[in-house]
Order: structure tokens, then sequence, then C-alpha cells
């Protein structure tokens, strides 16, 4: 269970946003909405514990995430406006990579099916460098499919994404909220869920 309370955030000397509160149970997924620069990011941020807010507090299964540390990371999956790829390593690589260190090792046959759900499987033989910033969006997206984690916290996940891989990235987000996990995402655009979504917009 992932709870906020009473957020508030500033930067500067601008209150991006106050008394944000919400409460999501296993299986629920939260669409934050709201212009640029009204704090999604920001807000993202902080239910991942990368910043602190002013005010409130957040929990996970009852216990502030500031306390768990580690055992909070463990159970997160972020991905942020950058695709945190390595660029002279091949998509798969960058999969195995990216499992490996974050304790969940994962054998070629899963990277490469997790590659050609996105449709980028075929490129493999490239550096990541090589490829589009939607392919690139896609190798990023793609290392979820390999993720045990129960908490995926998704900041602007279909820029540059086609319908293809939008619709991939759907049907995974589905997936996890199906086996009990819990999502948060923002995006300018639908992703389409078959499951039932929460919406908190900022103005």
């Amino acid at each position: 269970m992932l709870d906020a309370t009473d957020l508030e955030c500033v930067r500067g000397t601008r209150r991006l946003f106050a008394a944000v509160s919400f409460r999501l149970s296993p299986g629920e997924c939260l669409f934050v909405q709201g212009p640029n620069g009204s704090g999604k990011t920001s807000l993202l941020r902080i239910l991942c514990g990368l910043a602190q807010p002013e005010r409130g507090e957040v929990r996970w299964n009852n216990e502030p995430i500031a306390m768990l540390g580690d055992a909070y990371r463990a159970v997160l999956a972020y991905c942020g406006h950058s695709n945190a790829l390595k660029e002279d390593l091949t998509p798969r690589e960058n999969l195995l990579a990216a499992a490996a260190l974050s304790g969940e090792p994962a054998a070629h046959a899963a990277a490469s099916a997790a590659l050609d759900a996105f449709a980028v499987g075929h490129l493999d033989p490239l550096p990541v460098r090589a490829l589009s910033q939607g392919q690139k969006r896609s190798v990023a997206l793609a290392r979820l499919a390999l993720s045990g984690r129960r908490l995926w916290i998704l900041d602007e996940p279909l820029a540059a994404l086609d319908a293809a891989a939008t619709a991939s990235l759907a049907a995974m987000v589905d997936a996890l909220l199906g086996r009990g996990g819990i999502a948060v995402l923002t995006s300018h655009q639908p992703i389409g869920l078959r499951a039932q979504t929460r919406v908190f917009a900022f103005s």
C-alpha cells in the first residue's frame, strides 16, 4: 500500500503544490495529469524518495519510506525522463546489466522477449547510441518486463513512443496491476489501460 499524506512541494520561492494526499492499494493505478511545471515530476520524485517534501509524508505498507531505505527501493521500479541507458551497449546488454545491478539477474532469452514485446529486438546488434529516441525509450521500458518490483513509478513513459509501443506498455502495466502491483504514472496522452485508473489532476 502506498500512502501520501498532506504533501507540499516548494521549489525556490514557488509552492508547486500543497495538501496532496492519496492512498493506493494493490491493483490500483494513479494517473497524474497537469500542465508542464505544475509539479508532476516533483511529486513522482517525492514518491520515489529522490526528493523531500516541504511537509507531509510518504508511507509504504504504513512505514515511512525514509525509514525503509533499501527495503523500499527493492520494491520500486522508476523510469524518469532520462532513459538511463549505456550508449555503447546493445539493447539486450543494457537490459541484462540493469537486471544484474538491481539484484534480479535475467536470462538472455527473457531479455530478448522483453525487447521483442516493444518491437526493438531486431536492433540488438546495434549500440544504443544508434537508435532513435522512440527506440531508446522502448528499450528503457522493456526493463520493466524483467522486474519483479511491485511498485512502478513512470514519468512520461509514452514520450516518443509509437502506438504499438504504447499498447505494449499498457499491457505490461495491466499485468502488473493484475498481480497486485501498484503503478503511478504521468503522461500528456492517454495510455489506454484496461484496469480502472484513478486520476489526480494538477491545475
